[in-house]
């Protein structure tokens, strides 16, 4: 008795369900009705102007230059002599490995890569370093740009005291 009312629940279901699929019939008067309205909308007509020149070109937009300024210290075994005032920072990590495994795989790429340590203990992956921010802004653009969208979050940290 069981299985023949396991078997009635089961047909019912299966018929139910069936049914709610929808029809195609529905969709093509749908459809139907949506080309009516946009066949019976008033159409604007284009007039096309004539091309003007501009005067001159119009300055390329660059990312605003804004620092973070931290006292900042290379790690233990790093060589922070080329560090200057601006470096572009790419990652910071508070795991040593992560730190050490991005740095290693930048100077695969080519980059003067250094670990440097803030006072909270943030371990920051400093790729290049600079005198002036405007040149610190431009790497930084230009890492942006190369390696999208790895590091879109690269900033530029500014040593404090310099």
């Amino acid at each position: 008795m069981k299985k023949i009312w396991l078997l009635g629940a089961a047909v019912c279901m299966v018929l139910s369900l069936g049914s709610c699929k929808p029809k195609q019939s529905a969709y093509k008067a749908a459809y139907e009705q949506a080309k009516a309205k946009e066949s019976a909308a008033p159409v604007e007509e284009v007039v096309e102007e004539e091309e003007v020149e501009p005067v001159s070109d119009p300055e390329p937009e660059t990312a605003p230059v804004a620092t973070k300024t931290e006292n900042i210290k290379p790690v233990a075994g790093e060589n922070g002599d080329h560090l200057k005032r601006y470096s572009v920072v790419i990652g910071s990590f508070k795991n040593k490995t992560n730190a050490y495994s991005l740095k290693e795989r930048m100077q695969k790429k080519g980059y003067n890569a250094v670990l440097g340590e803030n006072e909270q203990g943030m371990l920051r992956v400093i790729v290049t370093s600079f005198d002036v921010k405007a040149d610190a802004a431009a790497s930084r653009d230009d890492i942006k740009r190369k390696y999208a969208p790895e590091f879109q979050d690269a900033w530029i940290l500014e040593k404090a005291g310099y």
